[in-house]
């Protein structure tokens, strides 16, 4: 495999990186069992994921989490949750230990006015000019992002403001109708205009997460790939040279999972997992095929 920046592996000539959520491969079954860090790393490679996603403020933390990965070339995407501008710093700090592929942000303010939120995100955002990584602002429930109208607003008023789209909470937010109508997925698209980096799991307009192996769901898992296949066209024809596009593959752990009446998954997580990087290095791939037959008919 070749080497990128930061030590992220990837194959020669590729610029997408398939990244695997920690905190999704957490089981929270009632039977306690938990693999323990080394043994979820060794499961992330052994799966051919290019990446991990994971917290990044604490320092302890980040240094375990280093260790388990050092030798792996195993990209790093690096989260976070500031309540104010000062609390951005520390995991700025972090991020760098880790040498971060980037490092997201979950505004964790809940704001009524956009006149509020931008001071912060001003704040935020010139702190991370002093860094050598990029710095995204993630579109979450609960958080400053929670709502799709308001999220819109804030790009009208910050329209340098680079988004990393998650956009399983705006499909239930909003609980779209099915099929999702023009002057909604009109809204969808200018997100994923805005957006450089992608969390991926599968909504329907009821639950944030669904089991994309259901025969029931390829409805939505459909609508996702077509969001996706826009997202990265997107992203395609604004990145500069040498930028790697990121997906996060986060499908969680309860209460994210619908359980059973004995608490357990209805499916097997991780077997999702592997399906859905399947699905986006598809997606990816055709896209790559498509650029590269245009530029051979116009030379």
């Amino acid at each position: 495999m070749a080497m990128v920046a930061g030590g992220q592996r990837c194959a020669a000539g590729e610029d997408l990186l398939v990244l695997q959520s920690l905190w999704a491969m957490e089981r929270r079954h009632p039977d306690g069992f938990e693999r323990t860090l080394e043994e979820n790393i060794a499961l992330i490679v052994e799966g051919d994921f290019d990446g991990i996603s994971a917290h990044c403020y604490d320092p302890n933390r980040v240094r375990t989490i280093g260790d388990a990965i050092r030798g792996t070339g195993l990209a790093v995407e690096g989260m976070c949750f500031p309540q104010s501008v000062e609390d951005l710093k520390p995991a700025l700090d972090c991020a760098a230990q880790f040498g971060v592929l980037h490092l997201n942000i979950q505004p964790d303010v809940r704001l009524r006015r956009i006149e509020e939120c931008v001071p912060l995100i001003e704040g935020w955002m010139r702190l991370a000019e002093q860094v050598d990584h990029p710095v995204y602002f993630e579109t979450h429930r609960n958080r400053m992002t929670t709502d799709l109208f308001f999220t819109l607003d804030l790009l009208d008023r910050l329209p340098e403001m680079p988004l990393l789209a998650d956009l399983s909470h705006y499909l239930v937010g909003r609980e779209f109708w099915y099929p999702v109508c023009e002057e909604d997925e009109a809204m969808v698209f200018e997100i994923l205009d805005q957006s450089w980096a992608f969390h991926g799991r599968v909504a329907s307009r009821e639950q944030v997460q669904i089991e994309i192996s259901f025969p029931q769901h390829q409805i939505w898992l459909d609508l996702f790939l077509r969001w996706w296949d826009y997202g990265f066209r997107s992203w395609s024809r604004r990145a500069e040279p040498g930028r790697k596009l990121s997906f996060a593959c986060e499908i969680g752990p309860r209460p994210y999972a619908i359980t059973d009446r004995e608490q357990n998954d209805t499916t097997d997580r991780w077997q999702e997992a592997l399906r859905l990087k399947a699905y986006v290095r598809g997606l990816w791939a055709t896209i790559v095929e498509e650029e590269a037959s245009s530029a051979r008919v116009d030379t």
